[in-house]
């Protein structure tokens, strides 16, 4: 009898201790690949006493267990889904998911797995992610239960609580040293609910955000003026997006080795058809992705750095840099070889024509995500748009995503009057890994992104060679840097790079740009919502 009690004394033991440690794990669980290191295990979570003497606390026969335990339960998984996103958004945007304004990044990350991987490696992994927040969620169960069946007696009920209030006074404290500059940091760390908190002001700060926005919108410095664009109206106008071109391909060793040398090859062939270069950096409102976000900033003079502004701006009448295009004479067109679906969006941003994945004529293989090489969209829209006669001077987006993740395969550059109907490409879209092994291993993965990136350089500047002499004024710059992971250096900067004739680069010497096609590292940099208005500013004769 007395050896049976010990048993049972000692399973109690070993399951309250082994429910204590997940519970633990659920509290120090990381929101970011930077926090998942061996030292956070070492991390002492203040959550913990006041959870455990909580549940301790309250006897299994009383009303509350149940409603206590199962609160606890919620509150906690709930925690651990937002830290799941959390570390999703890190790895791929460098910042915290925002639950306010961030619902669209799910859908568009499923459809670039989707596109990536096919559907049914996308299914086994949104199963198996599934499967396991499930089997969190029944450990998580389990351990408070273990808890909670505790039968404390009545005596020690008191001493329970107080250990509890101590914890959440504890937990509070740490929450208050960490905003608020308190005098005392408490021994251990309440991250699972100053996270929580920090959910809160982002949330408030996201409403305000949101409400000065709306008001910003209505504030157009060019409402009502007349000539603008004036000084182009002779030109095409050509604003070419490289997919996560940024500052890592000056600044990252592992890229600028390639991207370098390339960019002045580039300047130095130009420079022989006597066209003028000026180039500079622009602060992106993001990195990782979301594409939109820039090209919405540019494109309205305002900084669109999350979803919920993106909508706002769709729901407005704010004239973008295509509607003053349209009014001084440009026919505006689109060019997104991304775009698979109904593409509303073009009307507000003022596009007369939109080329899409479909419409651009594409007869090869895709290369996984990216619906066609570079070289075939540029070639596609010269055959589409600019070699018709008579036309409007054309004043053209074109977003293009041979850079884009999972960067594999990757096309060759050919003679631009092979290109055809790109079913030359196919012969090249299934070489090499596929993306579910290459990105098994970090180093492949920017290893892929440094030829990427290099690919769709190599095309651009051909591409701009290949107008002399009638050469528009081209602009090309980054969207984004990539995945801080691939990136690997701080900040959000992308380059910019003006060519053209030296009489259109001429109304933006004022802004004292870095000659050539390398801009020099200590030049200002201005943040990517000032570039429509000085770009309006500098190609117009303004009038009232």
């Amino acid at each position: 009898m007395v050896a049976d009690q010990e048993i049972g004394y000692m399973r109690t033991i070993v399951q309250c201790f082994l429910a204590a440690v997940i519970l633990n794990l659920a509290f120090i669980a990381p929101n970011q690949p930077g926090a998942m290191t061996l030292a956070a295990l070492t991390m002492v979570p203040l959550e913990l006493p006041f959870v455990l003497f909580l549940l301790w606390a309250i006897p299994p026969s009383s009303r509350w267990n149940r409603p206590v335990r199962f609160g606890l339960v919620a509150v906690l998984m709930v925690a651990l889904v937002g830290r799941v996103a959390d570390y999703a958004t890190f790895t791929a945007f460098d910042r915290s998911f925002n639950s306010i304004v961030d619902w669209d990044l799910i859908t568009a990350g499923w459809l670039t797995l989707v596109a990536s991987t096919g559907w049914p490696l996308a299914l086994v992994a949104a199963g198996s992610a599934l499967l396991a927040l499930v089997a969190v969620g029944f450990l998580i169960i389990w351990a408070t239960g273990v808890w909670a069946g505790l039968a404390p007696h009545r005596p020690a009920r008191p001493w329970l609580l107080a250990g509890a209030t101590l914890g959440l006074v504890l937990t509070i404290t740490d929450i208050g040293f960490h905003r608020n500059h308190w005098a005392y940091n408490p021994p251990g760390d309440a991250f699972t609910a100053r996270t929580a908190t920090s959910d809160a002001v982002q949330w408030s700060r996201t409403l305000t955000g949101l409400k000065r926005f709306s008001q910003s919108i209505q504030n157009d410095p060019f409402a009502g003026h007349n000539k603008l664009l004036s000084r182009l109206t002779q030109n095409d106008v050509l604003l070419i997006y490289v997919e996560s071109y940024g500052r890592s391909s000056f600044d990252n060793p592992l890229y600028a080795q390639t991207h370098v040398p390339t960019i002045i090859e580039a300047q130095q062939r130009l420079a022989k058809q006597g066209l003028a270069m000026r180039s500079g950096w622009l602060e992106a409102p993001m990195v990782g992705g979301q594409s939109w976000l820039s090209h919405s900033t540019i494109a309205s003079g305002l900084l669109i750095d999350n979803q919920g502004l993106y909508r706002m701006l769709l729901d407005s009448q704010r004239p973008t840099l295509y509607h003053y295009a349209q009014k001084a004479g440009f026919q505006t067109v689109a060019v997104m070889p991304g775009i698979r679906l109904d593409w509303p969006e073009a009307d507000f941003f003022g596009f007369d024509d939109v080329l899409d994945s479909h419409s651009l004529g594409y007869k090869g293989e895709a290369y996984n995500w990216v619906t066609m090489p570079d070289q075939f969209t540029l070639s596609a829209f010269d055959r589409l748009k600019r070699s018709q006669s008579p036309r409007q001077p054309i004043f053209a987006q074109i977003a293009l995503i041979s850079s884009h993740a999972p960067w594999v395969p990757i096309a060759p550059v050919i003679e631009w009057d092979a290109i055809g109907d790109g079913t030359i490409f196919s012969q090249w879209a299934n070489t090499g890994d596929p993306p579910e092994v290459v990105w098994r291993d970090a180093d492949r993965v920017r290893d892929q992104f440094r030829q990427s990136v290099d690919y769709s350089l190599k095309v651009a500047f051909s591409y701009a060679q290949q107008q002399y002499p009638n050469t528009p004024l081209i602009i090309i710059l980054g969207d984004h840097e990539p995945a801080r992971f691939v990136s690997q250096v701080p900040g959000r900067d992308v380059a910019v790079h003006f060519i053209g004739t030296p009489e259109q680069i001429a109304a933006i010497d004022q802004w004292q740009w870095t000659t050539g096609l390398v801009p020099a590292q200590d030049l200002p940099v201005w943040p990517m919502d000032q570039f429509r208005d000085r770009f309006i500013n500098a190609y117009s004769k303004i009038a009232p």
